[in-house]
């Protein structure tokens, strides 16, 4: 019996959608041989209502993780981390299951199977549907949702596997093992085809109690209070008769209570009703509108392009938890996800989004509603910049204690790395930090200690100029590619005198054709990477990262580092980065709100501060992902 703890196709991976093809070439199949098409019907309405069902968890989910939206009415405040999102990352099996079983049935059962004979509506068949449910699939799935729980072996060996996910989710309802799902389909199953036998069944009563019974089941195991307490004080009755999101947490949180399936009535004559239920709920509820503990750290992100902005955890939270990478399914939603962009562009809000939590909610990362492309048209800087201060302002206000700016919120030349921002608004009490600082750190510690000659391009930016400064106080000879001569004497003379002769000008790239250790910080073409010797490493903080055309040369990624192990509620990766990495300059605001610095880190980059900020980076427990780390 404990087979029935596995799913059949559990080995199939990803090819289980496989299974659907017998339904598929059916429908082909009877529409194109065949002058009856009652089964071809039928599996087609199959196909309809799993993808309809499919749809619902994913809207649930979207509205679940809305954090701007749903933040004040949250249960359970933890976020929901890759280890379960992994463990749950198969919760649609039971979908497929009841496909099958639904494709057995109308071979077995031909007069079940007329479905261009069944009306599209019928008033008794409602009204049958709801007898039956009531009476025979509430206090059966009471029942035996009880009995698992009070039986030890059923729950160890079954049971178990669902409750093994810590914070509730639209997902959750639908992870379980084989044999729930199997009850869950006679509970589920009896109603629509005893309506359908007693010949008042249609079309609309199996659509619609086949997506309601999944759509409530998704808001028992959403993680947001969307009732308010004063519907259940207007009309005490519903409590009976409705379960809510905290009713059905309470049971993941005390499982000896609320075992019901939608109606907590069977909860009270089984004398199981958790006596928290409805007091909790009205807390949440009271409680949305009082102001909440602010994240001492928020990162201030935004998209790259219109495909990488569906890597968002709202949108698909199975595809966000991997590094970002532009796959198939995702073409389909082009369309959709650009016309959302021109509407955030056009009606441009602070729009604000938490992607994760770190450490118990003190950590978040906001997103501005703006794309790679739009840094780089003119008219758009004023909007950008009011709205990356209206960011600032509200995080300011909130008492949020550090904001870090991402990648292109902190360009020179749209805002001077956030100095525009901390001089127009000197009382900020939040800190603004580019996190430069440790982007710098984490590239000088790639290069080997023996390195006795680089070649910097990007040599005059922020992190050209720190790295070039840096390097030559180690004695180490910089060939700096720029055409300025202005700007490589201005940071030639920031250099102490006796390492002044380390920093030297080249404007070819030929001239580092004997240099085997390259700092790119401008994009290289084919051609220009062409005069690297063989075995050179590319350490690199260009964005978007060079392309790797040389076969005989390595190429770093760019800075990132490993968040600590003790973070919570991870599950999302930024961007390509794998699990638990974040870009340095992530990174380099954490440690800022960590070390407790009251400093802004603005502007340039102060070269004494690398040894420090990577030094205290290193204390709280981030690492370097990078495998040329010193």
């Amino acid at each position: 019996m404990v087979t029935l703890s596995v799913w059949p196709w559990e080995s199939y991976g990803n090819l289980k959608y496989l299974l659907y093809a017998p339904l598929a070439a059916q429908v082909v199949y009877s529409w194109t041989y065949e002058q009856d098409y009652s089964r071809a019907l039928w599996c087609l309405h199959i196909l309809i209502i799993c993808g309809l069902k499919g749809l619902v968890h994913v809207l649930w989910s979207v509205y679940n993780n809305m954090l701007w939206v749903t933040r004040t009415l949250r249960i359970n405040p933890n976020g929901v981390d890759s280890k379960q999102i992994d463990h749950e990352w198969h919760w649609d099996n039971y979908i497929l299951l009841q496909a099958i079983i639904a494709s057995m049935i109308c071979y077995m059962s031909p007069s079940l199977m007329m479905m261009n004979s069944i009306p599209l509506w019928n008033t008794k068949g409602l009204i049958a549907l709801i007898v039956i449910h009531v009476t025979f699939s509430e206090p059966l799935y009471y029942y035996l949702h009880r009995s698992f729980h009070r039986n030890n072996y059923f729950f160890t060996h079954f049971h178990s596997f669902h409750h093994s996910s810590p914070v509730p989710h639209p997902m959750t309802a639908g992870n379980a093992t084989l044999l729930e799902n199997l009850i869950l389909c006679v509970v589920a199953g009896v109603p629509l085809i005893g309506s359908c036998l007693l010949g008042v069944g249609s079309i609309s009563l199996i659509y619609g109690y086949a997506i309601m019974f999944d759509f409530l089941r998704c808001l028992g195991h959403c993680n947001v209070e969307i009732f308010s307490h004063k519907l259940f004080e207007t009309l005490p009755i519903l409590r009976y008769l409705i379960y809510t999101p905290t009713y059905h947490t309470l049971h993941h949180q005390e499982m000896g209570t609320n075992f019901c399936l939608f109606m907590p009535l069977f909860d009270v004559l089984g004398n199981t009703l958790n006596s928290n239920s409805w007091e909790l709920q009205k807390k949440i509820r009271l409680a949305s509108g009082e102001r909440k503990r602010a994240p001492e750290f928020v990162f201030l992100a935004h998209g790259v392009d219109v495909m990488s902005a569906m890597h968002a955890p709202f949108v698909f939270r199975s595809f966000a938890s991997m590094p970002y990478t532009t796959r198939l399914f995702l073409l389909p939603m082009w369309p959709f996800t650009f016309m959302v962009m021109l509407g955030m562009w056009v009606w441009s809000k602070a729009f604000l989004f938490s992607f994760y939590t770190l450490r118990n909610n003190l950590c978040q990362t906001w997103g501005v509603p703006r794309f790679g492309f739009q840094y780089f048209l003119p008219f758009a800087t004023q909007g950008i910049n009011d709205q990356i201060e209206a960011a600032i302002l509200r995080a300011d206000k909130i008492g949020v204690k550090v904001i870090s700016l991402a990648a292109l919120n902190k360009n020179e030349a749209l805002n001077g790395g956030g100095t525009l921002f901390v001089n127009k608004h000197p009382d900020l009490r939040v800190r603004v930090v580019h996190g430069n600082t440790l982007t710098a750190a984490v590239i000088l510690n790639e290069i080997p200690k023996d390195v006795k000659e680089v070649f910097l391009t990007g040599a005059t930016s922020k992190l050209g100029r720190a790295i070039a400064l840096y390097l030559c106080r180690r004695g180490v000879r910089v060939l700096m590619l720029t055409m300025s001569i202005e700007r490589f004497q201005k940071i030639q003379k920031e250099a102490p005198a006796e390492f002044q002769n380390y920093l030297v000008q080249v404007t070819k790239y030929n001239a580092a054709q004997n240099c085997k250790t390259w700092i790119v910080g401008k994009w290289l073409t084919p051609r220009e990477q062409s005069w690297a010797p063989a075995g050179t490493h590319f350490h690199q903080f260009v964005v978007p990262p060079i392309l790797k055309f040389r076969r005989n040369c390595t190429y770093g990624d760019l800075a990132a580092m490993r968040l600590p192990k003790d973070v919570q509620g991870l599950g999302t990766c930024e961007y390509t980065m794998e699990r638990g990495v974040v870009h340095a300059c992530h990174a380099g605001g954490v440690v800022h709100m960590l070390e407790g610095w009251k400093h802004h880190e603005v502007g340039a980059i102060d070269v004494d501060r690398i040894d420090l900020v990577w030094e205290a980076a290193m204390r709280h427990g981030l690492s370097s992902v990078s495998s040329f780390t010193n």
